[in-house]
């Protein structure tokens, strides 16, 4: 049984609002995949919930003319795996949309509840921290737009106030254009598994030289992370594997993993270097990386 005092379905964004506006304790559900097991468990005991599921203009993709890629945040990890844009301009969402737990949980979860978790192991974060995401944050008062990276302030806690929806994921031109991206997870299993550490990259090259290379980790400290000496060291570089075994070097020494059950430091450290390597390898056809998940 689930212990909640209301269910409240929104059928657009300003019924959404004006509910959360009503009812400030009240809490967002769409796939559902995490906020039932929390209710499950005992957590967020007389909830009220606001169904979004049915909001059709949250669940697009699309361009506008500006050729800025627009994410809706309803839409489902199967429908971002398959989406042709998506595959064309953000590969590295579409790969680790992918490996999102099961089949099931992939044909409900939504990429706005991934992100709004607020989890380090959220598998669309690092791609999104690589590619500048912005997050349209709307409330009765107006939309305020907030860089991904500013939006995770700690383990389970993001920059979402009361009264406030993700209406839409943003991407600019600049942050794709060019650039082809990859998803690594590294987890004990196949499949239905958090991942031990979660790694995206993105590269985009000019006559065998790296003009600007991009990584992102999950699950390396409490919020995702990016690696800006990194990737500062290899910009302008020659393609070769003498910068593939730096990137892996210098990627070991700034993340600065951490311990937790899952995996140690140095083990995490290890794993950090490898993915690097093996994801910029893909990238640029310096060596064989074909595995989304590895274990």
């Amino acid at each position: 049984m689930y212990d909640i005092s209301s269910y409240l379905n929104a059928g657009s964004t300003d019924e959404a609002l004006e509910l959360l506006q009503n009812r400030p304790e009240a809490r967002i559900i769409a796939g559902g995949t995490d906020i039932l097991i929390r209710l499950r468990e005992g957590k967020h005991r007389g909830a009220a919930l606001v169904d979004i599921s049915g909001i059709e203009d949250l669940s697009r993709v699309w361009l506008d003319a500006d050729n800025t890629l627009h994410i809706g945040p309803l839409q489902s990890f199967r429908a971002l795996e398959r989406n042709e844009l998506i595959k064309d301009l953000l590969p590295g969402l579409a790969a680790a949309a992918s490996v999102v737990g099961g089949p099931q949980v992939r044909a409900a979860a939504t990429i706005g509840g991934n992100i709004c978790n607020g989890a380090t192991s959220a598998d669309s974060a690092s791609t999104l921290f690589c590619a500048n995401a912005e997050l349209v944050l709307t409330s009765p008062g107006g939309e305020r737009i907030v860089e991904i990276a500013d939006f995770y302030k700690g383990p389970g806690k993001v920059d979402l106030k009361a009264g406030e929806l993700l209406t839409d994921i943003i991407v600019q031109e600049k942050d794709y254009r060019g650039f082809t991206g990859h998803y690594m997870k590294f987890s004990q299993r196949e499949a239905m598994d958090i991942a031990t550490l979660g790694c995206a990259v993105m590269v985009r090259t000019s006559e065998e030289i790296l003009e600007e290379v991009r990584i992102a980790y999950g699950v390396a400290g409490p919020t995702p992370r990016r690696c800006p000496e990194a990737e500062m060291a290899l910009k302008g570089t020659p393609l070769n594997r003498e910068n593939l075994d730096l990137f892996a070097e210098l990627v070991k020494k700034e993340l600065l993993t951490r311990d937790s059950w899952r995996g140690s430091k140095e083990y995490r450290d290890h794993l950090a270097g490898v993915l690097a390597r093996r994801g910029l390898a893909k990238l640029t056809g310096q060596g064989d990386c074909d595995h989304d998940t590895e274990n």
